[in-house]
């Protein structure tokens, strides 16, 4: 909606992680160089932790586009509450193997196989797992297992493990004391600094044909880090409802009072958990969701709610706005009707000859058009 308005070339905050928007900030880039590292060792696990909406899913998503020249065969698999005996099949999936209805023992098998023959072809194996913490601990064990397939000393499998807080807390259980042994390097994410938020606005901006309309002041900047604690996530749902914000207003500036109007209107349309177990309206309590304060996973729904009833009020007035529009040119050519109709009837009760019935005519376009004109200026006022 408001691309078209402020000429840009694409959304520039959407919350799908695209690796063309990859932004690399001091933290992003070495968390990536941690990354980079467990690839050259080509063994173990390499743990990267965060709260939600700090980027690791992009973080990923990048280092697997930059893999493109090399001899890894790597694969992604984002869990989603998965019981154990389900890892094995959703990892044979991934690689696109046989498990629908395999045993054990079978997908353990064609594994192995799958692992020796991408060894002799030179490549390695290499699984991302997004969502980590939601692994069971029995499925931590078996990719552990995994692991352990070697050729004359050299590992055949290598995992690096994506999750929130909590994981790293998890990873401390006495029952993974030999998943822990494997783990080569560990970083954590952090959110962005003040200055790094704005850079990092900007960098989208940029990438998204940004043509400095709608400017942003240096007190959005810091109200807008304020608000969301420089969590990306929190941050692109922000700055969207910025743009939205200032397409409708017809605003070419957004500053500090704009950012505190978006602001206060997320607070009154997202409920907290508490609100929505006790009922309590919206606005009648101020919204973690968006204070920068981590919730329980149970909890995270939230914010996906409203995006979705903010791209449904988006198509809803993109409809809204055609209709209109398509009323307009059916209104101006009524009211040139009716003028041009009015003229001719004029001229059939004054009984003027031809000559003058044209030369009147004539005029009567003229001022057709120039009404025409005058309807069009009202319309862009």
């Amino acid at each position: 909606m408001y691309t078209k308005y402020y000429r840009l070339e694409k959304k520039p905050f959407q919350l799908t992680p695209e690796p063309e928007f990859f932004f690399n900030s001091p933290v992003h880039k070495r968390a990536l160089s941690y990354l980079r590292y467990g690839l050259t060792q080509g063994e173990g696990f390499i743990v990267v932790t965060g709260m939600p909406g700090t980027g690791k899913t992009m973080l990923v998503k990048a280092l697997l586009q930059s893999l493109q020249d090399e001899k890894i065969v790597a694969g992604l698999m984002v869990t989603s509450q998965v019981g154990a005996e389900d890892t094995l099949r959703i990892i044979s999936a991934t690689f696109g193997l046989s498990y629908d209805g395999d045993d054990k023992a079978t997908l353990l098998r064609n594994l192995e196989v799958f692992f020796k023959e991408k060894a002799r072809e030179g490549k390695r194996v290499l699984l991302m797992v997004d969502e980590a913490q939601n692994l069971p601990l029995q499925s931590l064990e078996e990719l552990r297992m995994l692991s352990n397939f070697e050729i004359n000393g050299r590992s055949l499998f290598q995992a690096f493990l994506l999750g929130q807080d909590e994981f790293r807390l998890a990873l401390q259980s006495e029952h993974l004391l030999q998943v822990r042994q494997r783990v080569i390097a560990t970083y954590h994410l952090r959110p962005l600094t003040e200055s790094e938020t704005k850079d990092y606005i900007l960098h989208r901006l940029k990438l998204a044909g940004w043509r400095q309309d709608p400017m942003f002041s240096e007190g959005a900047f810091f109200k807008i880090h304020e608000f969301t604690e420089g969590v990306p996530r929190i941050v692109n749902t922000l700055c969207d409802r910025l743009l939205l914000f200032a397409y409708l207003e017809e605003l070419h500036a957004i500053d500090e009072k704009v950012v505190d109007t978006v602001v206060d209107e997320i607070k009154e349309e997202v409920p907290t958990p508490v609100q929505l177990q006790e009922g309590i309206e919206p606005g009648e309590a101020e919204s973690p969701v968006f204070s920068g304060n981590p919730l329980p996973q149970s909890a995270q729904v939230v914010p996906v709610q409203i995006l979705e009833r903010l791209e449904k009020l988006e198509r809803t007035m993109d409809e809204l706005r055609l209709m209109m529009q398509k009323e307009r040119v059916l209104l101006r050519k009524a009211i040139l009707l009716q003028l041009d109709m009015s003229e001719v009837y004029s001229l059939e009760e004054t009984g003027l000859s031809g000559a003058e019935k044209l030369k009147t005519g004539g005029k009567t376009q003229a001022k057709s058009g120039k009404k025409a004109v005058e309807l069009d200026q009202a319309e862009s006022g």
